[in-house]
């Protein structure tokens, strides 16, 4: 579950409302960062407590109290030209029995702790000249650092960095995840994250929960299926896979291999002519079927078992792949590569395509194709990663899988969800149409779009960390499960 920055307040304020005073609340968060602090570094001779002018420099503050009162070295840094923004900080600054220094006055030295208390997670704004200078002061002596909430200087709800930002070893937030600690850059700023259990009732963070998701099972746990004794290879759903010319075959087959391993009961490659002996020759258990244009396909596809269509992998841009996309218009079709950069100049004919009915189309673009196919949305720098992917999802009518090391997977209905299981050996030629192969037969198979996007995502990166560090497309497409 993760919650949004602006849902903290409103939290705390439910929590006051509830007879929860705030400053219990604050007590309890300043003693576990205290109790991380000493478990992560029993060795640290000095804790640089820096503390800001909010609630997190007031969870500071009691962390440097809690610290010194167990016999540590502990010194407080604090904004001297600001003063505490709530009543529960001013209060925290005067109980603390370690006096505060000026922030300027602090000079890193060998066996600090940094514990950063300076700006949580609602930090929406460029830090200040005197804190940048600080932190690049830090990283440069390679000090450890604890973050309270969220490292100073990272948007809680965008994951970039504000002008400069702490990069932490140990972050300790509260209550759920935010959206910045999961998104890049921010997550590589976060370092090992714990989130300490400070009383706020589960029912409040339940009740403010985001609308954004961490990816995993129970997304679409209610969509997986059984097949029973009386299942057949159409039951299971048949997927098609469309093959670029001779010499550009490699990908769709990594494409209905993944279909196949991920349950698909009737995987078709559809291959031009001049394809269609070097993919025989590589293929067993996957049907073939000659489709060398338009005329190929529309015959074809009268055949109304066959449901569910990629198209991307190795076919080639321009034309041809535009008009096969359009006459799959009222097929679930998995839209991949090529197939997205084929309408690069001319989205709309696209979006158009796809606009009624229930949404049918998973889009899986990376960056620069998301940049080519959605000019207007990639270059707002207003929003966000997920924000980025929920417009695309609305103005598609479509699941979009935003890829990345940090892949969002968005609907038209609002719903994200943002991965976190693929590891960086995924980054490699070929992956994605694994991808796409993985998608198209979860579609097949009767998940909607949403949920066979992130249970793809999901799937894919579960097969990349069992196939280990030095995977090839070949050898991911072995390790699927589903």
């Amino acid at each position: 579950m993760l919650i949004e920055p602006e849902s903290v307040r409103e939290i705390d304020a439910a929590c006051i409302q509830s007879g929860i005073p705030g400053f219990r609340l604050m007590t309890a968060a300043g003693l576990a960062v205290a109790a991380s602090a000493l478990r992560h570094f029993p060795g640290a001779r000095r804790f640089a407590v820096l503390a800001g002018p909010g609630n997190n420099g007031g969870d500071a503050h009691i962390a440097a109290g809690a610290l010194k009162e167990a016999g540590a070295g502990v010194e407080v840094f604090r904004l001297a030209s600001r003063r505490p923004s709530t009543d529960d900080a001013a209060r925290a600054l005067a109980e603390c029995d370690v006096i505060a220094q000026s922030m300027d006055a602090y000079e890193p030295m060998e066996g600090d702790v940094v514990i950063d208390g300076v700006f949580g997670a609602g930090l929406s704004r460029g830090v200040l000249l005197e804190l940048a200078a600080l932190i690049a002061k830090v990283e440069r002596l390679r000090i450890p650092i604890i973050a309270i909430d969220l490292p100073s200087g990272i948007d809680g709800r965008t994951g970039q960095i504000l002008g400069a930002a702490f990069k932490a070893d140990v972050t300790v937030t509260f209550m759920a995840l935010k959206p910045g600690m999961l998104l890049l850059p921010g997550r590589e700023h976060c370092g090992q994250v714990e989130i300490a259990e400070i009383g706020v009732p589960r029912r409040l963070i339940e009740a403010h929960k985001s609308n954004v998701h961490i990816n995993g099972p129970e997304i679409w746990k209610d969509y997986e299926r059984l097949h029973d004794a009386s299942a057949h290879k159409y039951s299971r759903g048949a997927l098609v896979v469309f093959s670029g010319g001779a010499s550009h075959t490699g990908a769709a087959r990594l494409t209905v291999n993944a279909g196949l391993r991920a349950g698909a009961g009737l995987v078709t490659i559809a291959t031009p002519a001049e394809a269609m002996a070097v993919n025989a020759t590589h293929l067993t258990a996957v049907m073939l079927r000659e489709i060398d244009d338009i005329d190929d396909l529309n015959s074809w596809i009268e055949d109304k078992r066959l449901s569910t269509f990629v198209l991307g992998p190795g076919f080639g841009v321009g034309a041809k792949a535009r008009d096969f996309v359009l006459a799959l218009k009222d097929r679930k079709l998995v839209l991949d590569a090529d197939g997205i950069t084929s309408f690069k100049d001319d989205p709309g004919t696209l979006f158009d395509a796809f606009a009624t009915g229930e949404p049918h189309l998973v889009l899986t673009p990376h960056e620069g194709e998301f940049s080519r196919l959605l000019v207007d949305i990639a270059d707002d720098a207003r929003l966000s990663k997920i924000d980025k992917a929920i417009a695309a999802a609305k103005r598609a009518n479509a699941a979009v899988i935003y890829k990345g090391s940090d892949t969002v997977i968005a609907s038209p209905d609002g719903r994200a969800a943002i991965n976190t299981n693929a590891p960086p050996s995924l980054a490699t030629a070929g992956s994605g149409d694994v991808l796409a192969g993985i998608c198209g037969a979860l579609l097949a198979q009767g998940y909607p779009v949403h949920e066979a996007a992130c249970a793809a995502v999901w799937y894919h990166g579960d097969a990349a960390n069992r196939a280990g560090a030095a995977l090839t497309a070949e050898t991911l497409v072995e390790q699927v499960r589903t």
